[in-house]
Parts: structure tokens; sequence; C-alpha cells
């Protein structure tokens, strides 16, 4: 009977994108075994301990793409996981009380991506904040960007899978980056004013995931300095505007 830490470490030669037969030849598990694992069929005791998380399980096909990619912006931003007792992870994510269109969204992407566990908004006192929490054991698994410290003094890589999620769902992502860490504003010169979006993070990686998601869909950006991004052109403006918005 296999045991589950060979079921996580073919798994995780899955995400690396190794073959079948590479992952035979590297644990010494038959090669129909590994297609089982990586199309989903995993031991019952494995799949009944994944909570549903789809990387434990290595099944792709179960990410819920959008509210995925809308997540991961807001982790990005204004997110952290927490480690609790027993296993258990809390993802925090924290909110301008304020904005209660961005909180509900928020709420609703949590819940997609992981459906079996409650979702709580709480306030925080003596501030117009809000931290909208939900507690699993595969918080890491879905990002595995947390780690100790902060994420502007250690690397932020996305994962393939994550990658694929954000380019198939750039608008998602730039919109829980821009809820999160970025803003909608005026600009006024003399008697002239214009829209534009502003991104502000301390995250070199960070930011670059930014523009590369408004490289894809076309945004012009320019750079103010190393944490700032604009976006000024008015045609560019517009596209964020048909899936963002002002802060609500």
């Amino acid at each position: 009977m296999r045991s589950e830490l060979e079921v996580t470490h073919v798994l995780s030669l899955v995400e690396r994108g190794l073959n079948d037969c590479a992952i035979s030849r590297i644990t010494g598990i038959p090669r129909p075994t590994v297609s089982d694992w990586r199309h989903g069929r995993v031991p019952r005791r494995v799949r009944d301990r994944s909570g549903g998380c789809f990387v434990c399980l290595g099944d792709m096909s179960m990410v819920p793409s959008r509210s995925s990619a809308y997540l991961l912006g807001q982790y990005l931003g204004d997110g952290y996981i927490a480690r609790l007792r027993k296993g258990v992870f809390a993802l925090r994510i924290f909110s301008f009380s304020g904005y209660p269109a961005i909180i509900a969204e928020c709420v609703t992407a949590m819940n997609g991506v992981m459906p079996k566990n409650k979702v709580a908004v709480t306030p925080v006192p003596g501030a117009r904040l809000v931290v909208i929490v939900s507690s699993s054991k595969h918080w890491p698994c879905l990002f595995p960007q947390h780690g100790p410290g902060k994420k502007h003094e250690r690397p932020i890589r996305l994962t393939d899978w994550q990658q694929l999620i954000v380019e198939h769902h750039p608008e998602a992502f730039l919109k829980g980056l821009i809820h999160s860490d970025g803003c909608r504003y005026v600009n006024r010169v003399k008697h002239y004013e214009y829209p534009s979006y502003g991104f502000t993070n301390m995250s070199h990686d960070i930011v670059k995931a930014f523009t590369d998601a408004c490289d894809q869909l076309a945004i012009k950006w320019r750079r103010s300095n190393f944490k700032n991004i604009a976006i000024t052109q008015r045609q560019s403006v517009a596209v964020m505007d048909s899936f963002i918005g002002p802060k609500r």
C-alpha cells in the first residue's frame, strides 16, 4: 500500500513538469500508478485528508480559476497566512471597512476556492479595517509563496499552475491587486482632469506580476519609482474601468 508521502512526492514532480516515465524512474512507482495519481485517482485515505485541495489531489481541472486569480491578487497585496494549532492555517486578508463590495467579493472568492471552510469578517478594533479570514490545513498548498518574513524581503515566484491561472484570468488577478494595493484616482492639471490607476508594492516580484498582467491586456503603464506603477493613458484606463472601476 502506497504512503501519503509517496503520493505527495509524485504530485510535486508532476507540478515540476516531469512526465510519467521520468517520475516512475525517479520514485520506483509504476507508471500506471503515477498516471492515476496525476489525474486525481489517488488512494481514498489521501483523498479524504485532502480537504478537497486540488493541489494535494493533483487535479488542476478542479481549480476555480477566476476566484483563485482574484484571491491571489488580494493575498499578494494585503494578505498573509498564519499557522494555528494542529496543522491548521488561517488565510487573513485586510480590507478597508468602507469598501463593502470589495469585502463581499473577497469573501466570495475565498468561498469559491475553499468551499468547505467558513469565512469570517472581523472588524479591527480602533481602525477602519476588517480582517477576512478562513482556516484550512491547505492554504499553504494554494499559496506556496507563504513563508517567514515580509514579502518584499524574499523572492515571490508564481508556480506553473498559478501562472496559468493568471494568464487565463489576468483581469481577475489585476482586480485583486488593485483592490488590495492599488487605487483609482483623478489627476487634475489646471482646468483639466482625467482618471488614472495606481499600484504600489515594495516587492519587485509582485510589481512585475502586476505589469506582466497589464502587458498581456495591452494596458500601458509607467513606473514612477521602484514601488509605484501609474496607468494614465486614456484607452488603458478605459480597459481597467471595464473590469475594476472605483473602489466601493
